[in-house]
């Protein structure tokens, strides 16, 4: 738009008188060019708002989609806990021929440096 404006102004300014705009043309001419203007926008506006009603939709249909899931894995689970349940009990190992515990300073310490 700016550079429209440009044009007009530069044609106002015209050194020859006759080949400046009436001011009926240049009326129009300044309407054509606002018209054209707010069009875009409304035009960038519905877009927007088409889009935000895109992304809400999709949130909407996400949350419910998680929202199924999360009930069929909590029924799953609820089914499957009695058959499981033995997995989490607790269970004592035996250990044989484990070497004596020690402190990390005790012993030979290894460094390594790399380039």
């Amino acid at each position: 738009t700016p550079l429209e404006y440009k044009k007009l102004m530069e044609q106002c300014w015209n050194a020859d008188p006759t080949e400046r705009p009436k001011i009926n043309d240049l009326e129009d001419k300044i309407y054509e060019i606002r018209k054209s203007y707010y069009q875009k926008e409304i035009n960038k506006n519905k877009n927007k708002s088409m889009i935000k009603k895109l992304i809400k939709k999709i949130r909407l249909s996400e949350l419910e989609i998680n929202t199924s899931l999360e009930i069929n894995d909590v029924s799953s689970i609820k089914s499957n806990y009695t058959s499981t349940s033995r997995l989490f009990t607790s269970k004592v190992y035996q250990f044989t021929n484990l070497p004596e515990p020690r402190n990390a300073t005790e012993g030979t310490v290894c460094i390594i440096f790399y380039k």
